[in-house]
């Protein structure tokens, strides 16, 4: 196992008083072993005790070959695999549970230990406090995986004058990230031409970019498991008016939700630098999402930049800062940057430019 991580694990069920730990997401059974898991609908768990008998319960199919740093515990589809995760733990003592395990193994657990409720707490909340905060070794694959995504940003913009359908940039951004290297996408591609940018989800179809509309060019991939991920808005042949000033409030949002970022604030002050401004401006209904999100090996991970999270930045953190304005029948503007808070204040991973860009 990875044995900071784990320390830093082993810390937080100590400060929380939570002395043995079930961990079933693979994302974060990743984050500490460095290596994946696919169990489907199998049994699947990382038993992490403060007394350090720690344990991988998993299906025999789904064989280790590597020295993980831990003792690993096969079961077989006819075993009783969780009576046989309850000889790994300690049944007098408080258990953390984790948040994406299934209800069917969580409750047997429950009735073959005789426990209720008040037996166990979320211990997902400890890994997630662990997993926000990156490492040096973190920060520069995150980096590295940006700067494809910019590359693949470029590219996209290179294409637009070519009229592709938005399904059709869809599969060209594939290929750029299979040529850097990338293993997929980190989440599935918006490509939104005119009004279909009013939809902050746009799902990609067969519509083709025409004079006068905004293009919103949402885009991220998997390189070296870290998650990539940015928005950059362009205009194609012309702009008016009033798309104009749209443009240009969101662009002024995300300088400013930027420039509030430093340690000891709130995320929900950062997001209300953003949001009183555009509000300010007369659009405050129009921006209908919060200002970022979490992220790191998983795109979207625990933590916001949201009006809700009064939680406050700490150096290590990484999020978006994504303002956006989406006037119904007519235009869409976001604008996402990514960044890594710091002791005094933050890296952006994006250098690629935001100023208003009309494509011919």
């Amino acid at each position: 196992m990875k044995q900071d991580r784990l320390d830093n694990v082993l810390h937080q069920m100590k400060e929380k008083n939570v002395p043995q730990l079930l961990i079933s997401d693979p994302t974060t059974i990743f984050y500490l072993t460095d290596k994946w898991f696919h169990p489907g609908e199998r049994l699947l768990v990382l038993v992490i005790r403060e007394d350090g008998k720690h344990a991988l319960v998993l299906n025999k199919l789904f064989p280790v070959n590597e020295d993980l740093g831990v003792d690993v515990v096969y079961v077989d589809d006819a075993d009783n695999g969780i009576g046989i995760l309850l000889d790994h733990l300690d049944t007098a003592k408080k258990i953390g549970v984790d948040k994406f395990w299934a209800t069917h193994f969580f409750l047997d657990l429950m009735k073959q230990a005789g426990k209720s409720a008040d037996d166990f707490v979320i211990g997902s909340d400890i890994t997630d406090y662990v997993r926000a905060r990156k490492t040096a070794e973190e920060v520069k694959l995150m980096q590295d995986a940006q700067k494809d995504n910019e590359i693949a940003m470029e590219k996209m913009k290179q294409l637009i004058p070519q009229k592709l359908t938005e399904m059709e940039m869809t599969k060209e951004l594939a290929k750029v990230y299979d040529e850097l290297g990338n293993t997929g996408f980190s989440f599935e591609p918006i490509i939104a031409y005119g009004a279909n940018g009013a939809d902050p989800h746009h799902v990609t179809d067969d519509s083709v970019v025409k004079e006068g509309d905004s293009i919103v060019v949402d885009i991220g991939a998997i390189k070296n498991n870290y998650a990539s991920d940015m928005t950059r808005t362009f205009f194609y042949k012309s702009v008016s008016d009033k798309s104009r000033d749209v443009y240009e409030t969101v662009l002024e949002a995300n300088k400013r939700a930027l420039a509030a970022i430093k340690p000891g604030v709130p995320f929900s002050e950062i997001d209300a630098a953003a949001r009183d401004y555009i509000t300010e401006k007369g659009y405050g209904k129009y921006f209908t999402h919060r200002t970022g999100h979490f992220i790191g090996i998983e795109c979207h991970e625990a933590g916001d930049v949201s009006s809700a999270n009064h939680d406050v930045v700490e150096p290590g953190m990484a999020f978006s800062i994504e303002p956006g304005i989406y006037l119904p029948g007519e235009v869409g503007v976001r604008i996402e940057d990514l960044v890594i808070a710091t002791e005094d204040g933050y890296i952006n991973l994006n250098d690629y430019p935001k100023e208003l860009t009309i494509i011919d």
